[in-house]
């Protein structure tokens, strides 16, 4: 299989500014509004940190992760300029202190 057709697996793990309940459900809504349902999209998932889980390997410099799965490498490169994709960043990137992304090839 050559690497153009492994599925691709996109995961983003944002620090906000104002942290606040409102804020995050904010961010976890626009997830859902603008990032699913994009064409090559196997998986989709959005999360908050888990406030329990703290043994020191857990990395806990984040607010609302987001988890996406692709069917291919140009797949994720479409959804890196799709409209709705640069409509969520344009909205929500004034509130980001911190973006971290996480992007591996899949067997």
């Amino acid at each position: 299989m050559s690497s153009s057709k492994k599925r691709l697996a996109h995961h983003v793990f944002f620090t906000l500014h104002d942290s606040s309940d409102a804020k995050i459900q904010e961010l976890k809504a626009a997830c859902h509004k603008y990032l699913d349902n994009h064409p090559g999209l196997d998986s989709f998932a959005v999360g908050v940190l888990n406030p329990d889980l703290a043994r020191p390997v857990n990395d806990r410099g984040y607010h609302v992760s987001l988890h996406v799965v692709f069917d291919s490498r140009e797949s994720h490169d479409v959804y890196q300029t799709a409209p709705r994709h640069l409509e969520f960043i344009a909205e929500q990137k004034p509130n980001w202190s911190q973006v971290r992304v996480f992007d591996s090839d899949l067997d």
